[in-house]
């Protein structure tokens, strides 16, 4: 009888052939029912007459046949059922155990381009710093604290910073009208709307900003 080999990983082809040979000999096992049938005795009928001969009326020969191949079918057919249970719950096992890894890898790409993200979130590239910030300016006002890093103001960022002078420039062509700026605080992003106007101090912001060294 074909049987996967011991130790070897059992496939759904396996599985499948275990099935047919399960199906034939239950195949097997009802034509010898059936032939018992035919013959007008049942598996377990005594085969001799009241005084111990060999009844007349049946094919004793026959009928012995068929009942010792149920009995040796059977036998096969117990073993059978059980080769393909093991080799299901194997199957269903290694399924498992599959869809765990796969879970576990799909869990681990997904943490992995988090951090990633989370990396390049946490340390984007600024270009300048705040070294000031006078109480009650527009700086103030919006938010804009000491030591924070700048990685964007308005239209300036560290691809096309080249000196202060960008950031003045926006600044004059934004009085009276909210910038939207990015900075850097203890690690991470913060976003204001910083509106340049006059007040009470000199300029239109009331903070000073220096370029970070590289």
């Amino acid at each position: 009888m074909a049987q996967p080999g011991a130790g070897s990983a059992v496939t759904a082809g396996a599985v499948l052939q275990l099935v047919r040979q399960k199906d034939e000999l239950e195949a097997r096992i009802r034509a010898c029912y059936e032939l018992l049938r035919d013959s007008g005795v049942g598996p377990d009928e005594p085969l001799v007459d009241a005084e111990g001969f060999p009844r007349a009326d049946i094919d004793v020969y026959r009928v012995r046949a068929a009942r010792h191949s149920i009995a040796c079918l059977q036998n096969d057919h117990k073993a059978l059922m059980k080769q393909v249970e093991e080799a299901l719950h194997q199957l269903h096992a290694r399924e498992k155990e599959k869809q765990a890894k796969d879970q576990a890898e799909a869990l681990a790409e997904a943490l992995s381009q988090s951090q990633s993200q989370d990396q390049g979130l946490a340390q984007p590239q600024a270009f300048a710093r705040v070294n000031a910030v006078t109480p009650e300016s527009p700086a103030s006002v919006s938010g804009l604290q000491v030591d924070d890093e700048i990685v964007e103001f308005g239209s300036v960022n560290v691809h096309n910073f080249q000196n202060l002078q960008n950031i003045a420039t926006v600044v004059q062509h934004s009085e009276g009208r909210p910038l939207s700026v990015t900075v850097i605080r203890n690690g991470k992003k913060v976003h204001l709307g910083l509106t340049p106007k006059r007040w009470a101090g000199k300029g239109l912001l009331g903070c000073n900003i220096i370029p970070l060294q590289r």
